[in-house]
């Protein structure tokens, strides 16, 4: 049987979700005809984060799940599993957020928790901005205005501020159970519409690019084909886009979909993009 996986998810615990049941979502999963899915919810940011983040206090609240919600986080999931293991494989998950200077606190964190886990996804949310501490980068465009402002005359800058923060990211060790797949690799674009770039990263940052995706190659890690982004207002585009994807592709990097689903109506959309991608062998530069 063909597998039809959807490898990055979400659930009713996440504070900025729908609240829709997370059962409800795995149904409809299964309805639509998917053999796999991981539940990788917003893995807890680390313990003094807080005291470097500058940015809107919702924005930070309601970005992940804490601490004291992991064992019931593991709790539902692993009753979900059960419960639906013969219609579905579910894959116990989280999606880490990388944050300089907290390598050693993630580390611990996931060799804590590391055996239960099924799949893991490893992302970039936050970046270092005005007033020296750092902001949520996908939360509105006008906090993402208020903390990168500065940068906005220089486009390029400002994305070669990202990809620096992506490439110390692929380039940490949290351990054996360091994520293998990169999250909505481009996701500093997710208000690109909105500010009016023209989609062009630059020679500078396209050589930057380059280097993280020759080491995803080396290290044998995949990415996330995410389709979220399509249906954003000021980002319709998948993440990552089509020539970020055509390079990933002439290096070999596997790549799994991902919907991103924080409601019901998000499972499975946009999933006839990677259809289209895997029947027409998508030509790869």
């Amino acid at each position: 049987m063909q597998i039809r996986w959807d490898g990055h998810t979400h659930t009713e615990m996440c504070p900025h979700g729908s609240g829709d049941s997370t059962a409800a979502m795995v149904e409809k999963a299964i309805r639509l005809g998917f053999t796999d899915y991981s539940i990788t919810e917003h893995a807890p940011l680390p313990t003094g984060f807080r005291n470097i983040y500058v940015g809107d206090a919702v924005a930070y609240d309601t970005a992940s799940l804490f601490f004291d919600q992991v064992d019931d986080y593991f709790n539902h999931v692993e009753e979900l599993k059960e419960t639906y293991k013969d219609k579905i494989r579910i894959h116990i998950g989280f999606e880490f957020d990388y944050i300089p200077g907290f390598d050693d606190e993630c580390k611990a964190f996931l060799n804590e928790i590391g055996g239960r886990l099924d799949d893991a996804l490893l992302s970039v949310h936050f970046m270092d901005g005005a007033n020296d501490g750092f902001w949520c980068i996908d939360y509105s465009p006008e906090e993402f205005e208020t903390g990168f402002g500065y940068l906005l005359k220089n486009p390029q800058e400002l994305f070669g501020h990202y990809w620096k923060l992506v490439e110390l990211a692929v380039n940490a060790d949290w351990g054996k159970y360091t994520p293998k797949r990169i999250g909505h690799i481009d996701n500093i674009k997710k208000y690109q519409d909105y500010f009016g770039w023209n989609r062009d990263w630059g020679t500078k940052v396209n050589l930057q690019i380059d280097r993280i995706l020759d080491t995803l190659a080396d290290q044998g890690r995949s990415l996330d084909m995410n389709v979220a982004g399509l249906y954003k207002p000021y980002c319709n585009d998948v993440c990552p886009g089509l020539p970020i994807f055509q390079r990933a592709m002439a290096r070999k990097i596997p790549w799994v979909y991902g919907s991103d689903s924080h409601s019901i109506a998000d499972v499975g959309h946009g999933h006839y993009i990677t259809e289209f991608l895997e029947k027409t062998k998508f030509k790869a530069k």
